[in-house]
């Protein structure tokens, strides 16, 4: 059952909830009022949930319902029961224009909000490339007029065009869909090769990576290749962010259904700014690199089912939590 026919389903219920209430309860009093003011609720709920087609279906269907009710009952006098057909006719008309002009301004907004993304993104983009750009065009333009040495200039150019390429790469990765080629795996062994991806950065900064597996076998319907680059990503970062004899702590436990991967360092931390935008696209603190690394690790973890979470303290490191559903070994 998709959303809309819950929807229907729920007005329709309601009304007629308020119909057959309508005709058991004693036509004296103030049951008649009170009845009559809750022949709103489902109007209401029509003109938030619909467009103007669907409220004014709504507004029938009520109304057919209300002068069931009153008629069968002969309770109150015809032009009362003409009021509150106009009043709640009115109402829903009011209720619809404001609630349209509410999505058509949230709609301007999150358009907004897209193309202000396309430009921030487009900013970075540019500034990352500018630099290689520059280097690539200096360097060809040495080599042209035949000045300083050579080798190096084309060194330097191959380098540059990586870092270029590099760049589009991410651009690319992160705009198309996650793709996943999932088969059932051991966890720990995923981990254990991301660690040692990271194991040589780590030494020649003088950072030492401790890694601690459980001794039983992890299972899990994944993508490998995937699982590591996400986690080959933030490991790296926190490689990055931990000073010269540093730790960065990378463990794992396990549940009946799923399995929690913690990446600790003990460096700076973040400060809550930084902490907020995190997963923001391109948003990065480094002197190198896009930003695009932990949003891609996130969509990578989300793809599989799972949950990221990043808590930092400012002088006092930052942990990574990912939660991961398992597979049972005899499943």
């Amino acid at each position: 059952m998709n959303k809309q026919t819950i929807q229907i389903t729920a007005i329709v219920s309601v009304t007629t909830l308020i119909l057959v209430l309508h005709l058991l309860l004693p036509q004296w009093g103030s049951y008649y009022f009170v009845l009559s003011e809750l022949y709103y609720l489902p109007l209401v709920l029509g003109v938030l949930r619909f467009d103007f087609k669907g409220a004014f279906a709504t507004y029938i269907f009520v109304s057919a319902a209300y002068v069931v009710g009153a008629w069968a009952t002969a309770s109150p006098q015809p032009t009362g029961r003409v009021l509150h057909l106009v009043f709640s006719g009115l109402v829903v008309l009011l209720v619809g224009i404001l609630v349209d002009r509410l999505k058509k301004r949230h709609r301007q907004t999150e358009q907004e909000r897209y193309f202000s993304g396309i430009g921030q993104v487009a900013i970075v983009i540019v500034h990352d490339l500018k630099n290689p750009l520059i280097s690539i065009q200096g360097f060809a333009r040495r080599i042209q007029e035949g000045k300083g040495d050579t080798a190096l200039a084309a060194l330097t150019i191959t380098k540059s065009a990586q870092v270029m390429q590099r760049i589009v790469n991410d651009v690319l990765e992160f705009a198309r869909p996650v793709r996943l080629n999932p088969k059932k795996d051991d966890l720990r062994q995923s981990i254990q090769r991301a660690c040692e991806t990271c194991w040589t950065k780590a030494e020649e900064k003088g950072i030492k990576l401790i890694v601690t597996l459980p001794p039983e076998t992890i299972l899990s319907n994944i993508d490998s290749y995937q699982m590591e680059r996400a986690l080959i990503n933030l490991i790296d970062n926190s490689v990055d962010a931990s000073c010269h004899g540093g730790e960065v702590n990378v463990t794992a436990t396990s549940d009946k259904n799923k399995m929690t991967i913690t990446i600790k360092d003990y460096g700076e931390g973040m400060e809550q700014e930084t902490l907020d935008n995190l997963f923001t696209l391109t948003y990065t603190t480094k002197n190198e690199g896009t930003g695009f690394g932990v949003p891609i690790s996130k969509k990578i973890i989300e793809a599989h089912d799972g949950a990221i979470r990043i808590s930092s303290k400012k002088h006092f490191g930052t942990e990574v939590l990912i939660d991961l559903p398992l597979t049972s070994i005899n499943g």
